[in-house]
């Protein structure tokens, strides 16, 4: 679809590398180092595994083509791309779902995404207390009921935005085409060590090796959880992004290809972190905890263990870098294209929204930890309402709108890049996104709800 007269000219991704380097930053983050492991070791290891495996396939990978098809199809933003499909009725207004929940997702990880920079550093400078899991949650403490909380998180958002306001090719590309490669040579690098710890037969065989009488129902509403999250599925980020597509990008396989990648950093964190449950009697259920507490403490007990914690939080930092500066691409794309500002005005009026958030957030562990709202701090109450209920609805919306309301030609012309290719799942997907993906979203946002 072209620009239409009086749209600006909208930005291009220069290489396909590129697009699927940047589509793969956004959605690999924390949650696929610590929270898959996480996941997967409640629920089971390999049973979990699977049937993760297949709800990306039933789910995520038909969410996604359904994003890439409204942003690529329409060159707009997530609340012009509704309103382009649908230019009467509400389902415009489905897109300040996703602007809202970017804004809260910033403001909540970014403060985490600020703890790993001052881990980094401070596991460069050798200043990591490795004598124990205790002296390192003492540590932890000490930082995020503090000023430099604050400050780290204010840090990390500016180098979030210096991203960003390079723009699409020179910024968000650019960025993706160095960090993205970065990351995985660390998680191989991680993988390879994992390799010579006493435990790693048997974390591997609790990862891969299925136990399925462990399978039930609450296993598999887990990996219907972490599929959907893991993707960055009902956000918005895979439809702006994808509103940056070149024409004859391939929306099928440029998002199995995003899923399968995004997949397997969620598969070489699990490898990365069971040997070392295994080796040293931990848990893997710790969640951050696992993370900023007993890692450094299994680091300490390796070889050169200030160089790979200085490494594991460059790591985590990578992947928080590239989430947030997709995320923060919903609201500017909105701005630029809706409210017509100035890339440089749409950066820092984002800016601005996020650094207040980031600081309430940041704050309420320390000095605003007593202000509540229904009986959660600002960093709970914002990652609640994102992640258990803006991004489901959201999902929901999606797969509704592009299953049912849009018209059947729009997706059959975008998945064939009309009609270039052939794309013999066309059924198959309609099918996904009319009844197995809104099904599927509605378990997950009824069991987070505690409602299943």
């Amino acid at each position: 679809m072209k620009n239409e007269p009086g749209q600006k000219p909208r930005a291009i991704f220069a290489t396909r590398f590129g697009a699927i380097a940047a589509i793969v930053g956004s959605s690999v983050g924390l949650g696929n180092i610590w929270r898959f492991p996480y996941e997967a070791g409640i629920h089971g290891g390999g049973a979990f595994l699977i049937c993760y495996l297949v709800c990306v396939a039933l789910l995520g990978i038909p969410v996604m083509c359904a994003e890439f098809a409204m942003g690529r199809g329409t060159r707009r933003n997530i609340f012009g791309a509704y309103k382009k499909l649908r230019p009467t009725g509400k389902w415009q207004l489905s897109g300040y779902i996703g602007i809202l929940a970017s804004f809260l997702i910033i403001s909540f990880y970014s403060v985490v995404a600020g703890w790993t920079v001052e881990f980094c550093i401070q596991s460069a400078m050798g200043s990591i207390d490795f004598t124990g899991a205790e002296a390192n949650h003492e540590q932890f403490l000490t930082l995020i009921t503090g000023w430099r909380s604050v400050i780290w998180t204010v840090v990390f958002l500016i180098i979030n935005f210096v991203v960003v306001s390079g723009g699409v090719t020179k910024g968000i590309e650019r960025m993706a085409n160095v960090m993205m490669p970065l990351l995985f040579l660390l998680l191989i690098a991680f993988c390879v060590n994992a390799f010579f710890m006493p435990g790693f037969n048997e974390g591997i065989a609790f990862l891969f090796k299925p136990d399925f009488s462990k399978l039930t129902p609450s296993v598999i509403l887990g990996a219907l959880g972490q599929a959907f999250f893991s993707l960055s599925l009902g956000l918005g980020c895979m439809m702006t992004y994808s509103s940056y597509f070149k024409e004859d990008t391939r929306l099928a396989s440029t998002a199995a290809t995003s899923a399968l990648l995004d997949t397997s950093v969620a598969i070489l964190a699990g490898i990365i972190i069971f040997p070392a449950v295994f080796s040293f009697g931990l848990s893997p259920q710790a969640g951050p905890a696992l993370v900023f507490e007993v890692l450094p403490y299994v680091f300490s007990q390796l070889p050169g263990g200030m160089m790979w914690a200085t490494l594991f939080f460059l790591l985590l930092f990578l992947a928080s870098i590239t989430s947030t500066v997709s995320m923060s691409e919903i609201s500017i794309s909105y701005f630029c294209d809706e409210k017509k500002l100035t890339r440089r005005k749409a950066t820092l009026l984002s800016a601005s929204v996020a650094f207040a958030g980031g600081l309430l957030c940041a704050l309420s562990f320390g000095p605003l930890s007593e202000a509540t709202l229904f009986g959660m701090t600002a960093f709970d109450l914002f990652d609640y309402t994102a992640s258990n209920i803006l991004l489901p609805v959201g999902g929901f919306i999606c797969a509704i709108f592009v299953g049912w309301k849009v018209d059947r030609k729009f997706l059959a012309n975008q998945m064939t890049n009309h009609g270039r290719h052939s794309f013999p799942l066309l059924g198959a997907l309609r099918f996904c996104l009319r009844f197995i993906a809104p099904t599927a979203i509605l378990l997950i946002f009824l069991n987070s709800l505690g409602l299943l």
